[in-house]
Order: C-alpha cells, then sequence, then structure tokens
C-alpha cells in the first residue's frame, strides 16, 4: 500500500497516545491517575448548557456560514472588546472546529513550501507537525539558561528571509510560564519591521496566578487591524472547559481571514450550530465561571507545589499560568519518554514526555484534574522515583514495594 509520504511523517499525539493506553489500562480495572491531559474537570457552564439545548430543540440544525454564525462573531467582537480593548470587525473574525483548526489553518494559509515558521521551545507538540503538514519548516528556539522564557536574540537571530511567523503561546503550555511584557513588545515590534506574523496562541490567556497577567500583543502593536501582523486564537475549551465543544476562532485582518474562510469551507464546510450555541452561550454568560475555575486550578497549583516540595532530585520552575508543571527529571532518567513509561506501568500514572515538548529531560505533569489526583499521583511518582521516599505503597487495593532501587 502506497500512502502520502507527507502524511506518513507525522508524528502521532503523545497525549491522545498515553490517554488511549490509560483508558484501556482502567477498562481492565488498574487504577490509573491521568496527570497528562489537559482538560478541566468542571462541568459546562449552565449557559453554555442553556443556550446549546435552545438551538437543538428547535430542530433547526443546518449548515452554517463557513466563517461562523453571526451571533457567534458577535459574542467574539464583544468578548474581544472586553479582553483586548481592540474593535473589530466580523469580517476579521473566523469561527473554527476548536483553536487547533485555527493554527492549521492560519498555517495552511500563509506558508508556501520551505516557508519557515520560529517556534519558541517549549511549544504544545501539534506546532511543529501542523507546520510540516503545511509543507512548512519549524524553526525551533530553545531557551538556553535552564528558563522557559526565550531570549530575544535568539528570535531574532533565527528571523531569516524565509521566515513568515512566529507562534508565541503565554500562558505557556507545558510550562506554565508567562512571557514578560517587554519581551512581547520586542517580538510585536520585530514583526512588524520584518513584514512577519506574529501568532499568538491566548488560549490560556486569563488562565494566570499570583497577579501575573499574560500582557496581549496588541498592546504594543502600532498598526491597525487591517495592517497589523498580529493574529490572535482562542477558544472556550480552557477557559470555560469546554474541552469537547470544539469551538475555537481568529482575529486577524480581513484578507486572512477570506483566504482561511475558503479553507474551512473546502474542509469541514461549517462548524456545528449547537457547538456555536453553546459558546454563544458561554462568552455572553456570568463570566464568574472562568474565575472560579481559575481559582480551583490556582488552588490545585498550589497543592501540586506543596506536594513537590520534599521530592528529591527534582527540579521545578513555578508556573504562573496555565494548568501544567514542567519538572526537571534528568537526575533520574535523560530521556523523558523512559520516564514517562516507566511511570505508567510502575506506579499506574500518566505523564507526557518533555521531549515532544522540545524539552528532553522533561515530563509535563496537568494539575487541571481533582486535588486527590494530584496529592496521589504525585505521591506514586515519587515513590517511583525518589528513593528518600516510603518504600511501600497501595495502588488501588494492592500493595507495592519497590524493588529497583
Amino acid at each position: 500500500m502506497k500512502l502520502s509520504k507527507l502524511a506518513s511523517e507525522i508524528a502521532e499525539s503523545p497525549t491522545f497516545a498515553l490517554n488511549e493506553e490509560a483508558r484501556l489500562l482502567r477498562e481492565r480495572g488498574e487504577a490509573v491517575i491521568n496527570l497528562g491531559i489537559g482538560e478541566p474537570k468542571n462541568k459546562t457552564p449552565i449557559a453554555a448548557v442553556l443556550s446549546s439545548g435552545a438551538k437543538l430543540t428547535t430542530g433547526d440544525v443546518k449548515y452554517t456560514p463557513p466563517d461562523g454564525l453571526p451571533s457567534m462573531k458577535k459574542a467574539v467582537i464583544r468578548y474581544t472588546e472586553e479582553a483586548y480593548n481592540r474593535l473589530v470587525a466580523p469580517e476579521n473574525v473566523i469561527v473554527t472546529n476548536g483553536a487547533k483548526q485555527s493554527l492549521f489553518n492560519i498555517f495552511y494559509s500563509i506558508l508556501d513550501p520551505q516557508d519557515e515558521v520560529i517556534v519558541v521551545a517549549p511549544y504544545w507538540v501539534s506546532y511543529p507537525e501542523m507546520i510540516k503538514m503545511c509543507m512548512g519548516i519549524p524553526v525551533i528556539v530553545t531557551p538556553e539558561d535552564g528558563t522557559f522564557t526565550p531570549r530575544f536574540e535568539d528570535i531574532e537571530r533565527a528571523v531569516t528571509s524565509s521566515t513568515r511567523a512566529i507562534i508565541i503561546n503565554s500562558p505557556n503550555n507545558p510550562s506554565g510560564a508567562v512571557y514578560p511584557p517587554e519581551l512581547i513588545e520586542k517580538i510585536v515590534n520585530l514583526c512588524e519591521k520584518k513584514g512577519i506574523f506574529m501568532i499568538c496562541d491566548d488560549i490560556y490567556h486569563k488562565l494566570t496566578f499570583d497577579g501575573v497577567t499574560a500582557v496581549p500583543a496588541w498592546n504594543f502593536a502600532k498598526k491597525d487591524i487591517e495592517s497589523s501582523n498580529v493574529i490572535v486564537v482562542n477558544g472556550v475549551a480552557k477557559l470555560y472547559g469546554m474541552t469537547g465543544f470544539r469551538i475555537g476562532w481568529v482575529v486577524a485582518p480581513r484578507k486572512l481571514v477570506t483566504v482561511m474562510t475558503n479553507v474551512l469551507a473546502q474542509t469541514t464546510s461549517c462548524v456545528s450550530p449547537i457547538a456555536q450555541a453553546a459558546a454563544e452561550g458561554a462568552l455572553n454568560g456570568l463570566q464568574s465561571v472562568v474565575e472560579a475555575l481559575r481559582l480551583q486550578i490556582q488552588n490545585n497549583r498550589d497543592v501540586l507545589l506543596q506536594e513537590m516540595k520534599t521530592f528529591n532530585g527534582v527540579r521545578l520552575i513555578e508556573p504562573h499560568g496555565t494548568f501544567y508543571v514542567l519538572p526537571d527529571v534528568r537526575a533520574f532518567n535523560k530521556n523523558s519518554v523512559e520516564v514517562s513509561k516507566f511511570l505508567l506501568k510502575k506506579a499506574m500514572v500518566v505523564t507526557v514526555p518533555g521531549k515532544e515538548f522540545g524539552m528532553e529531560g522533561h515530563i509535563r505533569i496537568s494539575f487541571a484534574g481533582s486535588v486527590k489526583d494530584i496529592t496521589e499521583g504525585v505521591s506514586r511518582i515519587k515513590w517511583a522515583l525518589d528513593s528518600t521516599s516510603p518504600n511501600e505503597i497501595y495502588i488501588g487495593d494492592k500493595k507495592l514495594v519497590r524493588d529497583w532501587m
């Protein structure tokens, strides 16, 4: 069987692969704890449930405009004005099947073969693969100082005549780092000077802690929306815990939105009106649900940090956003894939190898779940890796003894 070389070279999603392995173990009755998935455990906001239910009960569930329902775009416009202090038109907005499709659509719409996109490590696992799927070249810039914040000089040095965009994710998945305003400002100025796009993956932009703010790139843009080099991606998955609804959106110059609309129309046709109605309900409803989720996640973060304090050998940079932490586990094993496989086999805990995020020697731990899962999950990880932790542990109803140290 002959398959596309381009498609065959695209890597499997490590998070989905690990989640599937965890699901199969759970079905066999194993007491698996999933600290790998970035999915809040909250219930869907009631405003979203009622709005989608009202749409469904009309029985009028048909095709929608490829760029999104006018009412949904109106909700995005309002959100953009309130969250970013930026007034945009309906022609500047496209609604997509999740922020993931937003990003792929952007890359497909701006890249020609061999064009380059600068990706800052640590990065979300899908960025490089999406760029390659669009026949572009991901250019990785990795901090060399042991932090998760890149140096502007390194980003600037990576720019070539083939560079079409720089993608920035702050707050950052997988590290939880929030980039300082001065770095964002310098990148905006660089993109405006060089005529390249700055793609802002803002999916976590309100999930920050300790009074830290993720300053929007638009704050530093000197051009209006039509001439701007800034593209903003967002969605309801993380801020509202609505991962299954698959609603994202892009705010960008209308010329780009027009091309993206054509791409979406020829691929997925449109976005489900039921899902759009749910997203409308969330965006137009009481926003206290976002703050409630943020406070819950911050509490989870604090619990995790407290549990990690007694973890000998692990180097940890405190996250100030998202619901992830990226501990350095090189003291135990420099191969993060081996570490994650070991933890799943021995401790029945799902983590994600840092290698997938461009940070070998680290593992990503999600604290989006319950406090119980966090405390028990970290306890199991310590038991498996830290020789100073107790030698025995109960996993489910099984008493296990550590015999590999």
